[in-house]
């Protein structure tokens, strides 16, 4: 029979980007997401179970960042993906806070030039936002490009690092409809 793998996890109010869900095992944090009223699905094998104690260590730290005075994260990591997820994600974990790349380069420092339209499904599939920063990854064209937590959230992340990023032109679309809201349509350009 398998083992029980024990998922705390705890959701936090950021004044920077909203409501996050923390998810951790004795591994290290596992899960950091845009938390949209709805916790994932457990894996096979795993409980999850709600502790604010337990992930108060990575609250801690996430606080610091969003007040500007952490620039590098130290906790440690149970990143659960394929090989090729992990280089990904371990690449962009070398992305310098305030710095940016495009997926072109996270393709490249992988050895895979090519990969660039499957590095945007890893980062897409990053399971750590903000700790494991895809949103310092942007267009060839240095302008913002999809982001889970939405493209106002990875330019507000963005802006509290003082990193360079272009913003697209409003489309006549998306000015003419009077509500105000960001596409829900996310572009990518590789």
């Amino acid at each position: 029979m398998a083992e029980i793998t024990k998922v705390y996890f705890s959701r936090i109010d950021s004044s920077v980007v909203g409501p996050l869900l923390l998810a951790a095992t004795e591994n290290g944090l596992r899960c950091v997401q845009f938390y949209k009223g709805k916790l994932p699905a457990p894996g096979k094998h795993e409980v999850w179970i709600e502790s604010r104690d337990y992930l108060r260590p990575y609250e801690m730290q996430m606080e610091a960042y969003f007040r500007g005075e952490l620039r590098e994260f130290t906790c440690k990591l149970d990143l659960i993906g394929t090989p090729f997820q992990k280089d990904c994600w371990h690449a962009l974990l070398r992305i310098p806070y305030g710095q940016t790349c495009s997926y072109a380069d996270i393709a490249r420092a992988i050895g895979r030039p090519n990969a660039f339209r499957a590095v945007g499904q890893a980062n897409h599939d990053n399971p750590l936002a903000i700790i494991v920063p895809c949103h310092r990854v942007l267009g060839a064209n240095g302008m913002l490009t999809g982001y889970g937590g939405g493209l106002s959230t990875k330019e507000k992340l963005l802006r509290l690092e003082g990193a360079a990023f272009r913003l697209a032109a409003k489309s006549s679309a998306s000015v003419g409809n009077g509500k105000g809201h960001e596409s829900s349509q996310a572009t990518f350009q590789y």
